[in-house]
C-alpha cells in the first residue's frame, strides 16, 4: 500500500479505504466508504463546487511515519491541500463528519478519540462543521456528492458490536503450605 492514496473521482462512484482520500468537482461523482471506529471527513467549497472525503484510522500515528495518510492531522492536511490545488479556497470549506463507532465495547476508545480529534481539528482550523454522525456502536456506509456537498449515511445492520468481558482485578498472591 502506498503512503498517500489520492483518487480523483471523475465520473460515477469512487470507493476510498482507510488511509485514502478522493476529490472531485464533477456533477455525477459520488465518493463512498465504510466506517467502524475510523472517521471520514467530507469537505466542500460551495463556491468552487468541489469537495472530497478522507478516511483515517487514528488521530495520531507512530513517530516512524508509517502510512501517514491513515492518521488524523496528516489525512486532513492531504485532503485540504488537494482541494486547494484543485481550486477550493480554504476559507470557504464546510465539513460533515462520520464514524467513530465503538466497535469493540470496553476494549478501546479509538472511535471516540477519532471523533474528538476531527471536531477539535475543524474548530482550530476555523472550518464550520455543518453535520456530524459520530459515535454509537454501528458501522456506517457513507456516500458524498462532492460537487453539491451532500452526504448520506446508512448504518450497516449486519455489523455486530463485540462485547468484551471486564478484566478481573488481580487476585492477591496466595501461598499454600
Amino acid at each position: 500500500m502506498t503512503t498517500i492514496a489520492e483518487k480523483c473521482a471523475a465520473h460515477g462512484r469512487t470507493y476510498i479505504a482507510q488511509g485514502e482520500y478522493a476529490i472531485s468537482g464533477q456533477e455525477d461523482a459520488v465518493i463512498s466508504t465504510l466506517l467502524g471506529s475510523c472517521v471520514a471527513t467530507c469537505l466542500w467549497d460551495p463556491v468552487a463546487r468541489i469537495g472530497g472525503m478522507n478516511h483515517f484510522l487514528l488521530p495520531e500515528g507512530p513517530p516512524s511515519g508509517t502510512v501517514v495518510s491513515s492518521f488524523g492531522a496528516n489525512a486532513m492536511e492531504l485532503l485540504i491541500n488537494a482541494l486547494a490545488r484543485s481550486g477550493a479556497a480554504r476559507g470557504r470549506l464546510r465539513a460533515k463528519v462520520f464514524g467513530g463507532a465503538e466497535m469493540y465495547k470496553g476494549l478501546t476508545s479509538a472511535g471516540s478519540r477519532n471523533g474528538l480529534f476531527v471536531l477539535s481539528y475543524l474548530f482550530r482550523e476555523g472550518i464550520p462543521c455543518d453535520g456530524q454522525s459520530l459515535g454509537g456502536y454501528h458501522a456506517r456506509r457513507v456516500e458524498f456528492v462532492p460537487a453539491e456537498g451532500r452526504a448520506r449515511q446508512k448504518f450497516v445492520s449486519d455489523a455486530r458490536v463485540v462485547e468484551t468481558l471486564p478484566v478481573p482485578a488481580k487476585t492477591p498472591d496466595v501461598e499454600f503450605f
